[in-house]
């Protein structure tokens, strides 16, 4: 059974209201458990309230969403989703407001009536999950760099221990080693703790490569679902408004449509150069070279399509 089932949900702001606003339009999607869903699109097209109706905060115009084999619109059960759906909202290192960083994170497991012990062990669980060292445990949170404080923030939404984590751009305002950590970080607590993740992102190409399935949103509606190679493989997807095609992609979409014999349903660079590799068949400058795709693509479509 799912651990997620989102059935024909439709939510609307300020119904009867002359701001009213249509922001999901009958979304139907399923998460098993373990699994990785991404979710893409515009600023607007309903990613963040679509994920908001996983922990209650949001209850749906019309529809069904069940989570954990409980239907959400059940007030007794709703109020308690807390508990199972760990959500992580952007810039969460905003929201630690406790003297330490320990007890920061222990705020959640105190609030589940758990023993010292076990806040305790939760406590340090978590921060172990997440990389960060305990000798900052006793610091301010303001004493961490950003980095390391959005790591605390999200350790402590993983000392709840919760079924499922949702991520609502985990990665915004970090410099490129800190998106590499939380990324690998993310993906980590997936394989090896089978939590359920849902993670928005502005990124393709973190999306493509993390999730197992993608839900592309545009203007409420669900567009495109389904496994991240056969979602990259339809022709569509790179029509959606507002997403912007990795390098990588653009080459292949573009050899595709310039009738050469790729595949389109790839999920990484190492993907799209064996493919172009292929074409190529060993041309002088580029077979050998690691990135040439992403590096200049246009350049190598031209290779490609003989121009």
């Amino acid at each position: 059974m799912p651990i997620i089932e989102i059935k024909n949900v439709s939510y609307v702001y300020c119904p009867g209201t002359p701001y009213e606003k249509k922001a999901l339009d009958n979304i139907t999607l399923s998460v098993n458990q373990g699994e990785f869903l991404g979710i893409v699109g515009a600023n607007g097209s309903g990613k963040s309230t679509l994920i908001q109706h996983f922990n209650g905060l949001l209850t749906a115009t019309s529809g069904e969403v069940i989570m954990c084999g409980q239907d959400a619109a059940l007030k007794r059960y709703r109020d308690t989703l807390w508990r199972k759906v760990g959500m992580v909202f952007q810039y969460p290192e905003q929201q630690l407001f406790e003297d330490t960083v320990f007890e920061d994170v222990a705020y959640g497991p105190k609030n589940l009536g758990l023993t010292q012990e076990e806040i305790t062990q939760r406590t340090v669980r978590a921060l172990d999950k997440v990389g960060v060292d305990p000798s900052y445990a006793k610091l301010p949170p303001v004493c961490l760099s950003g980095g390391l404080r959005r790591r605390a923030a999200i350790a402590g939404v993983l000392a709840m221990e919760p079924e499922i984590l949702v991520l609502d751009e985990p990665t915004a305002g970090l410099d490129p080693y800190g998106r590499e950590l939380i990324l690998k970080l993310i993906k980590k607590l997936q394989q090896e703790d089978q939590i359920t993740v849902v993670m928005i992102s502005h990124s393709l190409k973190d999306i493509i490569t993390l999730a197992d399935k993608i839900a592309v949103l545009e203007q409420g509606k669900l567009v495109l679902y389904g496994p991240a190679r056969e979602v990259c493989a339809q022709p569509e997807f790179r029509q959606v408004a507002g997403i912007m095609l990795p390098d990588f992609l653009q080459v292949i979409f573009a050899l595709a449509e310039g009738g050469k014999p790729v595949n389109t349903g790839i999920t990484t660079v190492d993907e799209a150069e064996e493919e172009i590799r292929k074409l190529l068949k060993g041309s002088r400058g580029i077979s050998n070279r690691r990135g040439a795709a992403g590096e200049n693509y246009k350049h190598v479509c031209r290779l490609c399509l003989g121009e």
